[in-house]
């Protein structure tokens, strides 16, 4: 099976532990099933149950740049990404996707692949569902083939497909965009299902449809002239001008995890982190990455989310309005997942930044240069190697080393990773101060 996973957003709805660099399918929330104790974030939840139904399955994540490392850190370098420039939206990001699958991973115009959001909370069987609809696409049932939800109330929030019988497979009649609340029971009561953005076909297909709307040649091609496409859903650009739609119904649990009343629901503890709830608490979850405790009293239906970004305290129904606020709040990114490891911003002064810094074991920053900044790294835990200058040397708890501004360095975690704490200090402390260099041989 070939799938393709999007990956997107920035998941603001789900603040403080989501923001543009960690969007919401990088919270680890779930509890491992074979590691008690230890939690996993959606995409690796997601990652994980493809491989248990299909262990070959070719998987592809098309996200932006933002979220590449992330993804590299939480599901290793194996993983396929087909990386957006800018963002624009679905049809081209699926485009895009299926021109990476075609012309870079080699995959014949005549395979199918299936094409489905990374964050939904299913069970196993959603991905058994998910290599029917692929077998569907690769015999030519239709030209798409999209999965139907079963609803379980009347939603606002999802467009409804109608098919044109309840029989497990059917083909499509028509579409309709997301209702109210007494419209949507009229679609159930006709036999509708809930869109979910689920659906598959062969590589032929999207990129014959590509080819009308957009010019371009092939893969890196379409790559470069990318942020001059337009913003386009893949259902305003394919679905709802193609004829020939089957839909297969899915009726297992399927939740989509996007606020905090939701995501509470899937939650598997009360409480992830330092956390006490007096017995006068009912309905209410807490998750706190900050190493303080929190202390909660006589409270209802309430979540306490609280991360280096900052701290949410909110009745779990509000939750839902929470987006205009944060888009409000001006703030510096404070926590981020990168290929090597991971970094925590402990204390930002007016000409200094202190970090906190996570190397993976084996891995190593990008040999790297600051023009406007020194740093000075100590070294809490583990041990590895650092190259300042072309110069390496060994380092270990205790160490300190100070790199001026526009000296080139690096550091290089042991086989156990290694931890450091980061003191930058200048006038001008940005993100964009940062040039790379190709490592001494």
């Amino acid at each position: 099976m070939n799938i393709v996973l999007l990956s997107g957003g920035s998941g603001k709805r789900l603040w403080p532990l989501s923001n543009d660099i960690r969007s919401k399918q990088f919270i680890k929330i779930f509890q491992k099933p074979d590691a008690p104790g230890e939690y996993e974030s959606m995409v690796q939840r997601v990652y994980r149950q493809i491989r248990k139904i299909d262990h070959d399955a070719g998987v592809t994540i098309a996200t932006s740049k933002s979220q590449v490392s992330a993804i590299h850190n939480q599901l290793g370098e194996e993983v396929g990404i087909s990386v957006e420039p800018c963002r624009r939206d679905t049809f081209p990001a699926i485009a895009l996707a299926t021109a990476y699958l075609h012309d870079i991973r080699g995959i014949s115009p005549d395979e199918a692949v299936v094409v489905c959001p990374v964050d939904p909370y299913v069970n196993d069987d959603y991905f058994e569902a998910l290599k029917n609809l692929w077998e569907l696409a690769q015999a030519g049932t239709a030209n798409l083939v999209l999965m139907g939800i079963d609803p379980t109330y009347p939603s606002e929030k999802y467009g409804y497909i109608l098919p044109v019988s309840k029989d497990q497979v059917a083909k499509v009649d028509t579409f309709r965009e997301k209702p109210d609340a007494a419209t949507a029971q009229k679609y159930i009561d006709a036999g509708g299902l809930w869109n979910g953005g689920v659906f598959a076909y062969k590589l032929r297909y999207v990129l014959d449809r590509a080819h009308e709307l957009i010019d371009f040649t092939d893969y890196d091609d379409l790559f470069s002239k990318y942020d001059t496409l337009r913003k386009i859903s893949f259902d305003y650009a394919v679905v709802e001008h193609e004829k020939d739609i089957a839909v297969l119904r899915f009726a297992g649990e399927w939740k989509d995890l996007g606020t905090w009343n939701t995501l509470t629901e899937a939650m598997e503890e009360d409480i992830i982190g330092d956390a006490r709830l007096n017995e006068r608490c009912t309905n209410v979850h807490v998750i706190n990455e900050l190493g303080v405790p929190i202390l909660g009293m006589g409270l209802k239906d309430v979540v306490i989310s609280a991360s280096p970004e900052g701290i949410l305290v909110s009745d779990k129904e509000q939750s839902s309005y929470i987006k205009p606020f944060v888009d409000a709040i001006d703030q510096q990114v404070m926590f981020a997942e990168k290929s090597w490891g991971s970094y925590r911003v402990l204390d930002v002064e007016e000409d200094s930044m202190t970090v906190k810094v996570t190397l993976n074991p084996g891995h190593r920053m990008n040999y790297h240069s600051h023009e406007k900044r020194d740093e000075i790294w100590s070294v809490i835990s583990g041990s590895g190697h650092t190259v300042v200058d072309g110069m390496e040397q060994p380092v270990k708890v205790g160490d300190v080393i100070t790199m001026q501004a526009g000296c080139r360095h690096t550091v290089i975690a042991g086989e156990k990773g290694l931890q450091l704490i980061e003191v930058q200090l200048g006038s001008e402390i940005s993100v964009s101060d940062k040039r790379k260099f190709e490592m001494p041989v």
